[in-house]
């Protein structure tokens, strides 16, 4: 597993935080930094999922 898809997760898992955190205490800018937090660790989930998918495609023979 490439390390861009445990890294991406965990920033996704703290960008949905920050959001429900921004939410309930109705700051705004906390819940657009979760929501950016989120997009971006989603983006940085998918390249590891494509070198991933790259890795296993060169491994094959």
């Amino acid at each position: 597993m490439d390390k861009n898809r445990i890294e991406g997760s965990i920033k996704e898992i703290k960008g949905a935080a920050k959001e429900a955190v921004g939410k309930v205490v109705g700051d705004a800018k906390l819940q657009s930094d979760g929501k950016a937090d989120k997009a971006v660790g989603k983006i940085q989930n998918a390249v590891g999922g494509l070198n991933d998918a790259v890795s296993d495609a060169v491994k094959k023979p």
